[in-house]
């Protein structure tokens, strides 16, 4: 019996600001058993890692035993892939102005292999072994969450670049000069700032303060405003919501434009929260692509929606690193 046979179980891990999730995924891509702590309840990395080898205990235990496990792999923000380190993520409290030497924490504390790379390349991985990218070469993922993160797949691998940090595609400037939004990155105009769940947000905000027209979003706090409000108003049929996508779309239509630039991908897949705003939202991205684009690359990539849920997709990503090691 080979070592596969012997370990057919690998941890996957993904690294949220809010929610960590630990997953048992078997060869096949199934989530066989999972369990969660909150990210931010740590105030160090050392406790982050205690507690998360506390939660995996119950899970581990359900396939046999660490024995069972042939490896770990973590999807994180500002994950380093080349060095297995969280690198001054601004959203972790206990890693926002550090290196932490997460993947070398959690193999000493496991006793196996661990790998780790960043969010967004993770759901590149889970979404081509698993989801709608199965077959694909040569795609970008976009995450529209909190930010807005991105996976580049080129001739079936992921890019990382020199460093490993290639890919940042949410913090292209598309807004220049002294009226783009502050980013959290600290610079202004990212595409991140417009796009992202908070960006729609700030968006709406924007419009109800400099427009009289009515809407049911007046109904709410202007402070309290979230994306999902200006879903659901949307859904409605309510004008300013919907034109609050219109302009979202167009900027994330522009902006992809540009993309198909550089790698010519078959598709890109968007993955998060956001989406579920449906044709609300891909309609415009769609328009404003077919408008941008460079007359070769218009009509040429697809553009769809991640097949997984928010969680498996991180999570089978993730895993996906473990199989490799």
């Amino acid at each position: 019996m080979d070592v596969q046979e012997q370990k057919p179980f690998v941890i996957g891990l993904d690294l949220g600001g809010t929610n960590s999730v630990f997953g048992i995924v078997d060869q096949r891509g199934q989530v066989l058993a999972t369990n969660s702590i909150k990210t931010q309840s740590y105030k160090t990395v050392e406790d982050f890692v205690e507690a998360g080898y506390e939660a995996m205990k119950p899970i581990v235990a359900k396939v046999g035993g660490i024995g069972q496990i042939k490896a770990m792999g973590i999807g994180a923000p500002n994950g380093n892939f080349y060095r297995g380190t969280i690198e001054n993520a601004p959203n972790l409290s206990w890693g926002h102005d550090c290196v932490v030497p997460l993947a070398e924490m959690f193999s000493e504390k496991l006793g196996i292999p661990v790998g780790l790379t960043n969010d967004a390349n993770a759901a590149a991985i889970g979404e081509m072994q698993y989801g709608v990218a199965r077959g694909m070469k040569n795609f970008i993922m976009i995450t529209l969450g909190t930010g807005v993160g991105s996976g580049i797949v080129i001739n079936g691998q992921v890019v990382y670049g020199s460093d490993g940090f290639a890919g940042e595609l949410g913090h292209v400037t598309m807004v220049r000069g002294n009226d783009g939004r502050m980013c959290g990155c600290g610079r202004t105009g990212c595409l991140e700032a417009y796009c992202s769940a908070t960006g729609v947000a700030r968006t709406a905000r924007e419009f109800l303060l400099n427009s009289d027209e009515p809407s049911e979003l007046r109904e709410i706090n202007r402070d309290k405003i979230t994306s999902l409000d200006v879903s659901i108003a949307a859904g409605k049929g309510d004008k300013m919501a919907k034109s609050i996508y219109e302009f979202t779309g167009e900027m994330l239509g522009a902006a992809c434009a540009d993309f198909a630039n550089f790698s010519s991908p078959e598709a890109f897949i968007f993955f998060g929260g956001l989406t579920k705003a449906g044709d609300l939202l891909m309609e415009p991205i769609k328009t404003s692509y077919a408008k941008h684009a460079f007359e070769i690359f218009r009509d040429k990539p697809k553009f769809l929606i991640s097949s997984l849920d928010d969680a498996a997709a991180a999570v089978l990503g993730a895993s996906a690193i473990g199989w490799e090691l």
